[in-house]
């Protein structure tokens, strides 16, 4: 596989690859061991994930853990139906390094 060329920037893909900051207490708390989490796209691998945040977030990474969290089965005017799968990635700078995840990109 050929390297893309990257005309200018960041590649357009990574957009794709990173949908949203996953903002809760316990992300929170890991904040704290520098480690920031996000939902990613269900079909992201962790090369591709490391490789967004470097380049949308210009910082270096030292790992990325994925979690699937499955979707809960609820009840709506009696009828059962499936919140959709989510899949998240908890990724791990390098010293020194942060991500303000309140501000856009």
């Amino acid at each position: 596989m050929a390297k893309a060329n990257k005309a200018e920037g960041v590649d357009t893909r990574h957009y794709d690859v990173i949908v949203a900051p996953h903002i809760t207490e316990k992300s929170t708390l890991l904040s704290e061991h520098n480690a920031v989490v996000f939902r990613v796209a269900d079909s992201a691998t962790k090369p591709e994930i490391k490789a967004a945040v470097e380049a949308l977030f210009d910082v270096k990474v030292t790992g990325v853990n994925t979690i699937t969290q499955k979707g809960k089965t609820k009840r709506w005017k009696g009828k059962p139906y499936k919140r959709n799968d989510v899949k998240k990635a908890i990724v791990t700078l390098a010293e020194g390094q942060s991500i303000d995840v309140t501000s856009g990109i």
